[in-house]
C-alpha cells in the first residue's frame, strides 16, 4: 500500500521582481500591475519564495507533500525557483507543470510533484469563458510510479471583488460549469472508473451554488457513489461544520480552498482511494495571527505593506490518498 500526500495552497501575488524581461512578464501583464509592482526587488521575491518554501517542507510531517497545486504565481520561473527552494528544504527533486493563462494580471495555476511518485502524461488549459480574462483550469493527467492515471485539476475561480459576492457569483458558476463539463469528458475519453481530484481556491465555500449547482459537488458520499453521470464530493464540509478557515477576511472565517473528488476515490474497490479523514487546514502556529478566527499573515506586496515574516492570505489544505 502506497500513500501520497496532496496539499493546494494559495500563494498570494508570488510575482517575479519589478524589472522581470518580457520573456517572463508580457507588455498587457506589465500595464495591468502597473504601480502596484514597483518596489517589488529580487531580493523580496526571493525572501517571498523561502517563506512559502518553508512552510510547504512542513507539510506531510516535514517530508512535504507528494504533490501540491498552487495558485497566484506569474509564471515558470517563479515556480521553478520555488520547487529547488521547497525541495531542499523537504529533500524532494521536485517538478513543476505549469500553464501561462489569460488572466489580466499574469497569475496562474501550477503544480509541483515529486517525479519519484507521479509523472505527467498530458496537461490541459481549460478556458472560463467571460468577457474580462480569468485564470484557466488546469488539468494534469498524472501517472502513479504503479502506473495508474489519476487526472488532477487545479482551480482559481473568478474573485469576489467588485462588491458583494452576489454581484460576482455568475462567474464563478461558468467556472463551475466548465469544472463540470470536463470532469464528464475526463470520463467520456478515459473511461468512467478514472479517478478525478480538483483542488483549488474556489472562492466560494461548499454550499454556495457554484460548487453544488453547476459544479455538482456535493456533501453526501453515498449520492456521489452512486451517480451514474459524474459527481464530486466536496471534503471541506466538515471543516465549515467546525468553523475552520483557511481564509479570513474581516474577522469571518471562509473555508474558500476545497478538495472534491469522483466516487472512483471513494469506493472501497477502488486501487486508489481518499483518506476522507486526513483533510485538515495547515494553520501553522507561525503563519497564525491574533483574532477568534486568526487570519493568516500575510508577506504583502503589490501595493501593500511587506512583513518579510509573513506568507500568504490563505492557509494551505492537505490530504492524503492510498494506492493498492
Amino acid at each position: 500500500m502506497a500513500t501520497h500526500s496532496i496539499a493546494f495552497w494559495n500563494l498570494e501575488n508570488y510575482f517575479d521582481m519589478e524589472n522581470a524581461p518580457a520573456s517572463r512578464r508580457p507588455d498587457k501583464v506589465k500595464r495591468a500591475i502597473g504601480k502596484d509592482i514597483v518596489g517589488w526587488t529580487p531580493q523580496l521575491r526571493d525572501q517571498k519564495r523561502d517563506q512559502l518554501a518553508k512552510i510547504i517542507a512542513q507539510l506531510n510531517g516535514g517530508q512535504g507533500p507528494d504533490l501540491i497545486g498552487v495558485c497566484e504565481v506569474e509564471n515558470r520561473f517563479v515556480m521553478d525557483r520555488l520547487a529547488a527552494a521547497a525541495g531542499g528544504l523537504a529533500g524532494r527533486p521536485y517538478s513543476v507543470v505549469h500553464a501561462d493563462t489569460r488572466d489580466n494580471r499574469g497569475i496562474d495555476v501550477a503544480f509541483l510533484f515529486d517525479p519519484q511518485k507521479f509523472s505527467v502524461v498530458d496537461k490541459f488549459s481549460h478556458f472560463v469563458m467571460r468577457r474580462t480574462a480569468t485564470r484557466d483550469l488546469l488539468q494534469v493527467n498524472f501517472r502513479t510510479a504503479a502506473g495508474r492515471l489519476l487526472v488532477v485539476i487545479g482551480n482559481h475561480w473568478p474573485s469576489r471583488s467588485g462588491g458583494a459576492p452576489s454581484e460576482s457569483a455568475g462567474y464563478r458558476a461558468i467556472a463551475g460549469e466548465t469544472l463540470a463539463y470536463f470532469h464528464r469528458r475526463i470520463w467520456e475519453v478515459h473511461g468512467n472508473d478514472t479517478p478525478v481530484l480538483a483542488m483549488g481556491d474556489f472562492n466560494d465555500e461548499p454550499q454556495d451554488e457554484s460548487l453544488i449547482k453547476y459544479a455538482d459537488a456535493w456533501r453526501w458520499r453515498t449520492k456521489v457513489k452512486n451517480a451514474t453521470s459524474p459527481k464530486f464530493l466536496n471534503l471541506m464540509w466538515p471543516a465549515l461544520g467546525a468553523a475552520q478557515a483557511s481564509y479570513v477576511y474581516d474577522g469571518f472565517a471562509n473555508v474558500l480552498d476545497q478538495f472534491l473528488v469522483n466516487k472512483n476515490l471513494l469506493k472501497t474497490t477502488s486501487p486508489i482511494r481518499a483518506d476522507l479523514a486526513s483533510v485538515k487546514i495547515e494553520d501553522f502556529p507561525e503563519m497564525k495571527s491574533d483574532g477568534t478566527y486568526p487570519a493568516p499573515i500575510r508577506f504583502g506586496g503589490m501595493g501593500k505593506a511587506v512583513n518579510t515574516n509573513g506568507f500568504s492570505d490563505h492557509y494551505p489544505i492537505s490530504m492524503t490518498i492510498t494506492e493498492s
